[in-house]
């Protein structure tokens, strides 16, 4: 049987990017996103609804996020959904769906700068930067600004 588990989200972070260091000094990032879908009803009204995503990402592209993003910002994720199972202190099966993030882009200017439509480069094209949990430390040490944005 074939499969594929592939997630794309551009939204708003609802906190601060928590880090925290499991076993070995892995780094793990704990993200909320919201993400906003607009609609129009059957009789014409214009709706919007919200979902909240709750997302992790590891490794240096959890440390880059952590260092760079803060709540409100927006940004585009992509990564795979995961399903968390555990058993509460009742005894209760539980579980919980995310999306491990394996690569993000920063969208719009630094915060508190820019314009709604992001920031502009001299050439009059829109900039974002893009991050993966394979390319990130690469990336940044490459670009001659102290921001990757």
């Amino acid at each position: 049987m074939a499969s594929y588990n592939k997630v794309l989200l551009m939204g708003n972070l609802t906190r601060d990017v928590e880090l925290k260091h499991v076993a070995g000094n892995q780094a793990v990032a704990e993200i909320g996103l919201a993400v906003n879908r607009r609609y129009k009803t059957k009789e014409g009204e214009e709706r919007e609804e919200t979902t909240f995503v709750d997302c992790e990402a590891w490794g240096r592209t959890a440390e880059v996020m952590k260092q760079y993003l803060s709540k409100g910002r927006p940004v585009f994720v992509e990564g795979r959904l995961k399903l968390d199972q555990w058993k509460d202190k009742d005894g209760q099966n539980r579980s919980k769906m995310r999306v491990v993030i394996e690569n993000f882009q920063f969208i719009g200017g630094p915060a508190g700068g820019g314009s709604a439509g992001g920031p502009q480069r001299g050439d009059g094209a829109q900039r974002s930067e893009s991050h993966s949990a394979h390319s990130t430390e690469e990336h940044i040490a490459t670009q001659g600004e102290d921001i990757p944005f």
